[in-house]
Formats: C-alpha cells, sequence, structure tokens
C-alpha cells in the first residue's frame, strides 16, 4: 500500500511536471555528456590496443640508412626484445591520370612467404602480393576508394628516382598509417598521400638494399627498461647510419591518437560538471519554492507525528525521482551517442573494426554525479524544513516588509500604467527571488556564449593558420637536404612569383626532463610566405641567436625565453646543440620550433644546405607548375594550402572537432531549459496572485503581461552577467578541447555575446507563450483555495 507520503510525491511530481521535466532534461543531458565522451575514450583506447595488438603493431622503431639484416640477430639479443623485424621503406611519387599535383607515397617491403612479423596489415580486398611478380602492389584502401582505384588496375609510381608501372592486388588498412599525413604536414588526406605494400626483394632491389633494411621494428617486454633498449638499439645501428630509434609514444600516427583521447578525456573532465551544476541550481530553486508554498502542509505532518527526517525525506526523495530518472535516460542516450560517434570517428581514424566500450563505472558516475548535483542544491532548502515547528509552519507567514524597498516616484507613477507598475514593484520589493532567475539564465546565457565562442575558435584556428601564418600557395619537400641552388630551378619554373627555403631536421628537444620528438623548422631573417606570430599577431623575426619555440611546445617542455634548450639533432652527424630560447609564438597548428637558416646549417655544418620551399604562384599556370615540378628528380612532394586547409577542415567536421557540435546542439537545449524552467517558476510562484488579479477584474492579457514583463526585465539583466560568465566558461571549454595537435583560441568577439544573446531572447518568447497558454487556463477557484 502506498503510504501518504508517497501519494503526496506523486501529485507533487504532477503538479510541478513542467519544471521537473526541464531540470530532468539538464541532467540527463550532462549525464549523456558524461557518459558519451567517457564510453568515446574507452572506445577510441580499447579499439586501438586490440588493433595494435592483432597486427602486431611495434613498440620501437629504429630507421637506419643501410644495415646487413644479420643485425637483426644482435637486436633481437638485446634483454626485454621479444620480437625483431627487418624491412625496407622509402618515399615515392605517384603519378595518376587527370591529378596534376604529385602524389606522395611510402613504400613499404612484405615477407616473402609469411605474414609480417610486426606491424602486420588488414587485407580488405584481394590478395596477398606474389614475391615472384615484382609488379604487385597492396595499396592503403582509403587512398584507393578517393581515387576509384581496385585490384586490377594499374598505378604508376616513382621509386628511388625510377619510374614503374605497377598491379593493384589487393587494398589494406594498417595500425601504422590510423593517422596518415603526407610528410611535413599535420592533416592526413586520402587522396593525397597512399601506402603502399611490395614484396621485399622487389623493394630492396628498388632502393638498391639488396640483403639490408633500413628500418627495424622492435617489440619489447611490457616491463622491460625502454630507455635502455632504446640506448642499445642506437648503438648497435649508429655506424649503419642510424638515425636514432624511438618507441611507439612519438610515433606520428599513434601520438596524434593518444593526443585525440587525451582531448576526449579533457572536454569529458569540464563541460559536463559544468551542466550537472547547472542542474543542480535548477533544483536548488524549484525545491525552495516548494518549500516556501507548503509551509502548512509542513506543519500539519509534523502535527502528525511526522518526524524531521521523515518529512525532510520526502523532499529528498523528490529530488532523488528527478535526478535518478534524468541520470538513467542520460545514460541511455549517452551509449546511442557514443556509438554513433565511435562510427563517425571511424571515417577519420582508419579501423578495420570497432570494440565499443563503456566503463560500467562511467553508468554509476553519471548517477552519482547528478545525485549529488541535485542533492547538493537541495539540501541547503531542506535544513528549512528542520527549522519550522508545526507552530510556526501552520501559521500563515508574516506579511513582507516592502517600508525599506524601492519605491517608484510619483513621475513614474504617471507614466507607467498599473499592470506595469505592479512588474516593477514585483521586482523591487523581491530582490532575492529576482536575483535568482538572474542567475538561472545568466547560466544558460553563459554556456551559450561559451559554445558559440569555441565554434569560432575552430575557425579562427585555420583562418588564422591558412591566411596569416601561411601565405604560401605551395609547399615543395625535397628527397634529401639539397644544395640552395635548387632554389634558383624553382625561380626559373614558369609562373614561380617568390620562393622562400626552409630546412626542416627531426630532432629530439629537451629541457631537463620534458622531452619532444619533433623538427627545427629553419627559415630565412624575415619569411613572408609563412611566419612566426605573436599573441598580438605581430610577426616574430626569426633570429641566428636563438630559437623561437611554439606556445604549445614551450608548455611540453616547460621552458621560457632566456632558457638553454638542448636539440639532439637525428640527421646527418647527429650532433646535440645547446640553442637559447629567445621567444614564443602564438602558434595554433602543431608545435614547430623556429631557428634561423644559416645559423642552423652553420651548427650542423652544412653550409647552404635546404630541404624545401614555400613557393607563390600564379594560379593561371598552375597545372604546368606541377607538371615541371613533377619532373624535377630533387622533389619528394608538393602540397598545396589549399588542399592543407580543407584536409584541417574535414578533419574539424566529421573527426575530432565533430564533439563540438554535439556539445553545442545540447547547450543549445539547456539554455532553453533553463530559460523555460524559470519561467515556470515564475508562474507556479505567482499563480494565486495571478488568478486574483482576474477575479479582480484584469483581462488576460494584463494578467500575462504582470507575469511575462517580470520574466522580460529578468532576461535583459541576465544577458550582461551571462556574458559575464561565458567569457570564463569559454576559456576553459576552449582549453579542454586544445591539444599537442592544435589550439583552439576562445574566440570573445561581440558576435558570441550577440548570437548568444539572440537566443536566450527566443528561448524567453517561446517560454512565455508557454507559460501565457497555462495561465489563460487557470482555475480560479482552485488556484485560489488554500491547499491543505
Amino acid at each position: 500500500m502506498i503510504s501518504p507520503l508517497n501519494r503526496k510525491l506523486l501529485r507533487d511530481l504532477y503538479r510541478v511536471r513542467g519544471q521537473a521535466l526541464a531540470i530532468g532534461v539538464v541532467i540527463a543531458l550532462g549525464v549523456l555528456l558524461l557518459v558519451m565522451m567517457d564510453g568515446l575514450v574507452n572506445t577510441l583506447e580499447e579499439t586501438r590496443r586490440t588493433y595494435y595488438e592483432r597486427y602486431r603493431f611495434a613498440d620501437v622503431f629504429a630507421p637506419v640508412k643501410r644495415a646487413p639484416r644479420r643485425l637483426l640477430e644482435d637486436l633481437a639479443a638485446i634483454e626485454g626484445v621479444l620480437a625483431v623485424a627487418g624491412r625496407v621503406q622509402g618515399g615515392a611519387l605517384v603519378d595518376l591520370p587527370g591529378v596534376t599535383v604529385p602524389i606522395r607515397a611510402r613504400a613499404v617491403s612484405l615477407p616473402a612467404f609469411d605474414r609480417p612479423r610486426l606491424n602486420d596489415i588488414y587485407l580488405t580486398e584481394g590478395r596477398w602480393v606474389d614475391a615472384a611478380h615484382r609488379d604487385e602492389i597492396i595499396v592503403l584502401q582509403d587512398f584507393a576508394r578517393s581515387h576509384g582505384l581496385g585490384p586490377g588496375d594499374s598505378l604508376a609510381a616513382t621509386l628511388n628516382g625510377s619510374r614503374r608501372v605497377f598491379t593493384i592486388v589487393g587494398l589494406a588498412q594498417a595500425p601504422e598509417f590510423l593517422y596518415a599525413t603526407p610528410p611535413g604536414e599535420l592533416m592526413p588526406d586520402d587522396a593525397r598521400y597512399v601506402a603502399i605494400w611490395m614484396a621485399q626483394e622487389a623493394l630492396e632491389a628498388a632502393f638498391d638494399l639488396d640483403g639490408a633494411f633500413n628500418e627495424a621494428l622492435l617489440s619489447v617486454a611490457a616491463d622491460a627498461h625502454l630507455d635502455a633498449v632504446l640506448a642499445r638499439v642506437d648503438a648497435i645501428l649508429d655506424p649503419y647510419g642510424g638515425t636514432g630509434s624511438y618507441a611507439l609514444v612519438d610515433h606520428e600516427s599513434n601520438r596524434f591518437m593518444v593526443d585525440e583521447i587525451k582531448q576526449l578525456r579533457a572536454s569529458g573532465a569540464v563541460v559536463p560538471p559544468i551542466f550537472l551544476g547547472v542542474a543542480a541550481f535548477l533544483l536548488y530553486i524549484v525545491i525552495a519554492r516548494m518549500v516556501q508554498s507548503e509551509r502548512e502542509q509542513i506543519g500539519l505532518l509534523k502535527s502528525f507525528g511526522y518526524t524531521d527526517w521523515e518529512v525532510a525525506g520526502h523532499y529528498f526523495r523528490f529530488i532523488l525521482v528527478i535526478a535518478v530518472g534524468g541520470a538513467t535516460l542520460g545514460c541511455l542516450l549517452g551509449v546511442f551517442a557514443g556509438q554513433r560517434m565511435g562510427l563517425l570517428y571511424m571515417t577519420f581514424y582508419k579501423f578495420p573494426f570497432l570494440v565499443f566500450r563503456v566503463d560500467p563505472a562511467s553508468f554509476l558516475l553519471g548517477v552519482v554525479a547528478s545525485v549529488a548535483a541535485a542533492s547538493t542544491g537541495g539540501a541547503l532548502v531542506l535544513l528549512r524544513v528542520f527549522a519550522l515547528s508545526p507552530a510556526v509552519a501552520m501559521s500563515p507567514p508574516a506579511p513582507p516588509d516592502y517600508s525599506r524597498s524601492l519605491r517608484l516616484g510619483k513621475n513614474l507613477k504617471k507614466i507607467l500604467d498599473q499592470p506595469s507598475r505592479m512588474v516593477l514593484r514585483g521586482f523591487l520589493r523581491r530582490p532575492g527571488r529576482t536575483l535568482l532567475a538572474v542567475v538561472g539564465i545568466a547560466c544558460g546565457m553563459g554556456l551559450s556564449v561559451a559554445m558559440i565562442s569555441a565554434m569560432s575558435g575552430f575557425d579562427e584556428m585555420v583562418e588564422l593558420n591558412f591566411s596569416v601564418v601561411d601565405r604560401s600557395d605551395v609547399t615543395v619537400s625535397f628527397i634529401e637536404p639539397m644544395s640552395d641552388k635548387t632554389i634558383y630551378e624553382l625561380q626559373r619554373i614558369p609562373g614561380v612569383i617568390a620562393v622562400e627555403p626552409f630546412r626542416v631536421v627531426p630532432a629530439v628537444l629537451r629541457n631537463g626532463l620534458f622531452s619532444y620528438r619533433g623538427a627545427i623548422n629553419a627559415y630565412i631573417d624575415r619569411p613572408q610566405l609563412n611566419r612566426a606570430l605573436d599573441a598580438w599577431q605581430g610577426e616574430i623575426a626569426i633570429r641566428a641567436d636563438g630559437i623561437v619555440l611554439s606556445s604549445a611546445l614551450a608548455e611540453i617542455l616547460h621552458i621560457q625565453p632566456g632558457m638553454p634548450l638542448l636539440v639532439d639533432v637525428r640527421e646527418g652527424r647527429r650532433p646535440r646543440l645547446e640553442i637559447p630560447v629567445v621567444g614564443v609564438s602564438e602558434t595554433l597548428l602543431g608545435a614547430p620550433a623556429y631557428y634561423q637558416l644559416a645559423a642552423l646549417n652553420g651548427a650542423l655544418k652544412e653550409p647552404r644546405r635546404v630541404s624545401g620551399a614555400f613557393l607563390r604562384v600564379d594560379a593561371v599556370q598552375g597545372d604546368s607548375i606541377y607538371r615541371a615540378l613533377k619532373e624535377m628528380p630533387a622533389v619528394a612532394g608538393v602540397s598545396r594550402r589549399q588542399d592543407m586547409r580543407a584536409a584541417l577542415q574535414k578533419m574539424l567536421d566529421t573527426g575530432a572537432g565533430a564533439v563540438r557540435f554535439v556539445m553545442a546542439a545540447i547547450a543549445a537545449v539547456i539554455t532553453f531549459g533553463i530559460v523555460y524552467n524559470s519561467a515556470r517558476i515564475a508562474f507556479a510562484e505567482r499563480a494565486r496572485d495571478l488568478a486574483s488579479l482576474r477575479v479582480m477584474g484584469l483581462t488576460r492579457q494584463e494578467v500575462a503581461f504582470v507575469l511575462l514583463g517580470d520574466l522580460g526585465i529578468v532576461t535583459l539583466l541576465a544577458l550582461p552577467v551571462g556574458s559575464g560568465l561565458g567569457y570564463y566558461l569559454a576559456e576553459a571549454i576552449s582549453a579542454a578541447f586544445s591539444g599537442d595537435l592544435y589550439r583552439v583560441p576562445a574566440m570573445i568577439v561581440p558576435e558570441s555575446f550577440g548570437a548568444a544573446a539572440i537566443a536566450v531572447v527566443v528561448s524567453a518568447v517561446a517560454s512565455g507563450v508557454l507559460v501565457k497558454r497555462d495561465a489563460d487556463r487557470l482555475d480560479l477557484v482552485a488556484t485560489i483555495k488554500t491547499r491543505e
């Protein structure tokens, strides 16, 4: 049998079903984000781990100029090493009919009679290569599909200066090409970069490496001392041109994958608690109103023998029903949204399968977090229940003292009609209620400002990098550092307007215990086609007396201007340099380090060497320029700025940045929920007063004006407060979206405030229409009666 308190609970829930539903939706959306983000992080991490294990992705990578295969036995003898494989790999250029820009490729060898011991591939279509046919290749699946290629088609490629035509026999995916980026670029592009697998003997012959390898792969035990293994590998390979081994954590594809997971985890730790905090505040307002309006009922319950704890438990159960209901809905929606987002990520990160996993702890965390957030708001109100004695509670509350409140002046009274004066009196005489309503709507405004600013920040990142920092049209990379005389050949190509050389040297940057495997970008003194900028978009001079780090790299290394930076060069003679840091640039894409070209060449004792050039070209002569670049044997790759920009935008729209759209949509729904809930609370608080006004002769329009006029004033006051709150929320959310790959600036611009204000005003208008409909339907007799 249902107890009286539980029957009362059901009646209360039905009576405030509008507010309860709005709060439940806010809680559900907060938990949805929490579960979705946790599920997405776990799914990506579990899929990555399973993919790596199933296809035996290496733990250590050791590039070398040329090493005899007998050294593999020495590498296998290193303590902690479980498996070793030697392979041949190298750069190539692919020539497709109808494609003017050279397509970069990476050719990788496959064993003749067995699957690779390490770095195996997943064959999605076709068959394995036949070692007896040296013209057979397997191609990266996404590249083939972007160009309509498949088994049986031909593909022309230039390897080590020799052009050959190959036959595609299969399509594949591989863990080392999860995030397949052309060399020197940060964004993957399925149409402009391809991996090619072919028989080992064929690739050895193409790169003049018969009986040798130029990359060793190692799998190590989980308890192995990785630094010791790397040191021993370098000691073995150094005499043969080793350029420095590195661990899986520094592998480019894996690094970007791990960074994406870190960003998702950071976003999941920042945004959902904000939404749940807003829900707690809304519950506080609703429960406070209920306790205030049910003083007589609380007194009767206590006089009938119910204890303070029993009465408080009734209201706490009210909180629990809303919180647990919202959390349960959020968990279900979070699982669904996590699965959909996981499938979306598969279009960007090249997983052949998806291991969807939601940690059961995330469901518990979602429920506990929502209940805790709701209870925090409700607990402050429940203290009032203990403070009310039956006699005090059953007696009518003391009339409010308006003697010290603000009054309307005589002149103002003459201007305003009676309903307008009632609106202003209610606003001035109840500052506490007004403050709560303002803060509630301001929270919605703040969420809208923050998410709109984050959306603008993504757009600003793209615009700044490809319109202000990079002002070139084409980037040309050479197969190896060349004499700067090669620059003159580029200048002589018809249609080339300007050329700026650069050199990129792979290096490990160290500051004490902190290190980063990246590269030094060496530019001329005053570059114009690709520049380093400060926080105010002012140009930073590239100096010979020190290095300029990007802000992201400076944070990773925990270094400031004036401090020395150790640079372990991983090219040529591999010297160790100590260069002072002289500046920090505001780079939003990647983590580059800038140094003067002549100074770097001098430090390396390799004067007048360049590894590429930035070009400004005449777009009309683009096709002829690209044909000329294809014919230059020194050119390893050509990248167009427009293609790189499109690749980044695709990533932000369909991959990592797509989460922002989900959060923005949820923020919009929550904003409406907050404004609507505020309107419902105002209506519930003043229902009896509004009914009395109707009985006294005011029309429905006048009564609605009294109610909605108050909502309008509160909304207008909430806009500046919400703008200030949104400013700080935008900083936190933008920081959560930022990582090593890209940094999202908090774009606090007038457009963000304007768009958020419009969203809040539209929500207020829609809420007003809904509330006015309920006000018109008031049962005047039932509303005015005293509820016992």
